[in-house]
C-alpha cells in the first residue's frame, strides 16, 4: 500500500486540457458526455472489469468494453479512482458507444470520448504525450526567460522595486513586500480587493515577534510555541519547508526562502486527492503532512510558504530570509508559476538580507552575475581563484559541516565548494566523494568527478572516496583519444554508456553495479549483454575491458572540457 506521506509521484509534464485533445481532427475524438473543462496528467489502457486497483489518478483511460459487464458500476469507480475522462474505442467489440454507459458517464460528470475505429489507442496516447511536451518545452521557456528578467532587476537601480515589477508583469497580478504586521513596504501590480487574505498568510509565514505589536489578533502567549495548525485561518493551508531550497512540484532547485505551495478548497475526489494530486491548479499540490524530515521555518515552528483561494484570486506568501514576506496575488495559476516566484524569493532575500560582511555581499554580486550568464572568469575576482574541491554527500540527519559556506542541500543529498587547502573527512551517517582540486573554469569536470567517486563509495561502502588521478590516461592525446571514443562508443546510448562505466569502475560486479545504479542486477545483466551486442565484441576480454575503460573515460573529460 502507498506510503500516504510520500511526496506525491505527478509526472514531469504539466496536464493537458482535454479540449486540446478533441482539438486534433487527425484523432476523430467526440465527446458524448461529462464536462470538458478537465485536465489529463497521463494515459491508461485497461481492459479489467475494475479499473480502480490499476489507477492513480488524473488518467485518460482507454477502453474498448471486452468487459464491460455493468456500465454503472465500472464509471462510478473509474470516478472513485480519480480518472480524468473516459476514452472508448468503437469496434470490434462494440459498433457504437453503449448507451447506458453514456447515461452513466452523464450521472457521475466523467467525461466520455468515442474512438473512431480507425485511431488506435497508442495514437490518442501518442498525441497525449506530444501536447504535454509542448507545453513543457512553453512552460520551461517561460521560465528561462523570466528568470533572466528578474536578474538583470536585480542589477537595476532600486532593484527591490524592479524585481517586484517584473514578477507582477510576469505572473499577471500583484507583487508586494510586506512586515509582520502586514504593512506593504512595496509592490507593484493591481493590489487585490482586499488585503485581509494576504495579511493573514503573512502571519501564518512570519508571525510579529512581539503579539503585541499586531493589530489584527491576539497571539500565542510569549514563550509558547505556536502551533502551525491553529495559526492558519480556516481554509487556509500552509506547508513547512527547509530553508534553502523548495518543495514544490516544479519548484527550482536550491530556491532560498520558498516552499511547497498548497491549495485550500480543491475540488477533485478524494481517491485523486489521496493518490498525491490536487484539484487545483496544474503544479500546486494539496495541503498534506509536510514531506519527512523537512524543516520549519524561521525559529523552528512556521511554515516558510502558504497560500489560499479567494473568488478569482490565488494569493501566496513567502518568508524571506529577513523578517520580511513576498506575497504574490494572482487571478491563475499556471505551470511554472511556483518555480518564477521561487527565484524572485531567492533574488529579494539576497537584496534585502542584512550585510554581514564584504565576502557574503561579493558572493551575492556572484550569483546575479551568474544568473545572468556570466562567465567563469568574471566570477575569480569575488570567488577566488581556488583551487576548489567539489564535494558530493548523501546521508541522514543535519548535512556535514564541510567548512564552507558555499552548499547546495537538497534532501539527502548534498553538494558543496571546499577551498582545496582544507582536508575533506568522512563524517557519521553520510557517504561522501570528493574531486580532485580544480579552478573555477574546471569545476564542470570537478562535479563529474565528485558524483563518480560518491557512486563508487556506496558501491564499496566506504564513508568517503576521491577521484583517482588519470595516470595512464594522461599520456594520450585528449583530441585523438575523445575522437576514437566517439567512434568506438557511437552505438550505445546514454543509459548504455553509464551503466558500462559504472560496472566496468566496480570490476565486473552484478551485485555493487545495482547499488551504485539504483537498479535491479538483472537489469544491469540485461544492459551490459545489449552493450556486448552493440559493440560486438567480447566483455570478457580483459584487452577489451580495458580499451573500453580508456574510451569512456577520454569521454568523459572531452564531455566536461567543452562545457
Amino acid at each position: 500500500m502507498p506510503d500516504p506521506l510520500a511526496p506525491p509521484a505527478s509526472p514531469p509534464t504539466p496536464p493537458i486540457a482535454l479540449g486540446a485533445l478533441l482539438a486534433r481532427a487527425d484523432l476523430g475524438l467526440r465527446q458524448l458526455a461529462g464536462p470538458a473543462e478537465v485536465s489529463i496528467r497521463w494515459v491508461h489502457t485497461s481492459e479489467m472489469a475494475d479499473p480502480y486497483p490499476y489507477l492513480l489518478g488524473g488518467e485518460l483511460l482507454m477502453t474498448a468494453g471486452v468487459q464491460l459487464a455493468d456500465p454503472e458500476r465500472y464509471v462510478a469507480r473509474a470516478v472513485e479512482a480519480g480518472a480524468a475522462a473516459l476514452g472508448f474505442g468503437v469496434a470490434p467489440v462494440y459498433e457504437e458507444v453503449p448507451q447506458a454507459l453514456v447515461e452513466a458517464c452523464a450521472r457521475h460528470g466523467l467525461p466520455l470520448i468515442e474512438v473512431p475505429p480507425q485511431t488506435t489507442f497508442s495514437g490518442v496516447a501518442r498525441a497525449v504525450w506530444l501536447l504535454m511536451a509542448r507545453a513543457r518545452e512553453d512552460e520551461l521557456r517561460r521560465v528561462n526567460e523570466t528568470q533572466r528578467a528578474l536578474a538583470a532587476a536585480a542589477s537595476r537601480p532600486g532593484p527591490v522595486g524592479a524585481v517586484l515589477r517584473v514578477l507582477a508583469g510576469r505572473l499577471g497580478g500583484w507583487a508586494a513586500l510586506l512586515t509582520p504586521e502586514g504593512v506593504v513596504l512595496e509592490s507593484a501590480g493591481p493590489e487585490p480587493g482586499s488585503l485581509a487574505g494576504v495579511r493573514d498568510l503573512v502571519r501564518v509565514v512570519s508571525p510579529p515577534a512581539d503579539p503585541a505589536t499586531d493589530p489584527r489578533e491576539p497571539g500565542p502567549p510569549r514563550g509558547s510555541a505556536p502551533d502551525p495548525a491553529s495559526q492558519a485561518p480556516e481554509g487556509l493551508d500552509a506547508v513547512a519547508g527547509t530553508p534553502g531550497r523548495s518543495a514544490g512540484p516544479d519548484a527550482s532547485r536550491g530556491s532560498a526562502g520558498s516552499a511547497g505551495l498548497v491549495s485550500g478548497g480543491s475540488s477533485a475526489s478524494p481517491a485523486f486527492e489521496e493518490r498525491g494530486f490536487g484539484g487545483g491548479a496544474p503544479g500546486v499540490r494539496p495541503a498534506a503532512q509536510p514531506p519527512e524530515g523537512s524543516g520549519k521555518g524561521r525559529g523552528g515552528a512556521n511554515p516558510l510558504s502558504a497560500s489560499d483561494s479567494t473568488t478569482g484570486t490565488h494569493l501566496t506568501a513567502y518568508a524571506l530570509t529577513g523578517p520580511l514576506t513576498l506575497a504574490v496575488a494572482t487571478p491563475h495559476r499556471t505551470p511554472g508559476d511556483h518555480t518564477i516566484t521561487g527565484v524572485a524569493a531567492v533574488l529579494l532575500a539576497l537584496l534585502t538580507a542584512e550585510r554581514p560582511g564584504a565576502g557574503a555581499a561579493a558572493r551575492s554580486a556572484a550569483l546575479v552575475r551568474m544568473l545572468l550568464g556570466g562567465g567563469p572568469a568574471e566570477q575569480a575576482a569575488l570567488l577566488g581563484e581556488g583551487p576548489w574541491t567539489v564535494v558530493h554527500a548523501r546521508g541522514q540527519g543535519a548535512p556535514p559541516d564541510l567548512g564552507t559556506p558555499l552548499v547546495d542541500a537538497e534532501d539527502s543529498r548534498v553538494r558543496a565548494l571546499v577551498p582545496a587547502d582544507r582536508e575533506v573527512t568522512a563524517h557519521p551517517g553520510w557517504t561522501l566523494g570528493a574531486s580532485a582540486p580544480a579552478t573555477l573554469d574546471g569545476l564542470a569536470v570537478a562535479d563529474t568527478q565528485a558524483a563518480r567517486a560518491l557512486e563508487r563509495a556506496e558501491a564499496t561502502r566506504v564513508p568517503l572516496a576521491r577521484h583517482r588521478p588519470a595516470g595512464f590516461t594522461g599520456l594520450l592525446d585528449p583530441a585523438e583519444a575523445a575522437a576514437y571514443a566517439r567512434e568506438l562508443l557511437a552505438p550505445l546510448t546514454g543509459p548504455l554508456r553509464t551503466t558500462l562505466r559504472t560496472w566496468l569502475s566496480l570490476h565486473g560486479s552484478w551485485d555493487r553495479s545495482a547499488v551504485a545504479l539504483g537498479v535491479h542486477r538483472n537489469t544491469v545483466r540485461q544492459r551490459i549483454g545489449r552493450c556486448a551486442v552493440l559493440l560486438g565484441t567480447d566483455l570478457d576480454d580483459m584487452d577489451v575491458r580495458t580499451e573500453l575503460w580508456l574510451a569512456l573515460r577520454s569521454a568523459e573529460s572531452h564531455s566536461g572540457q567543452c562545457r
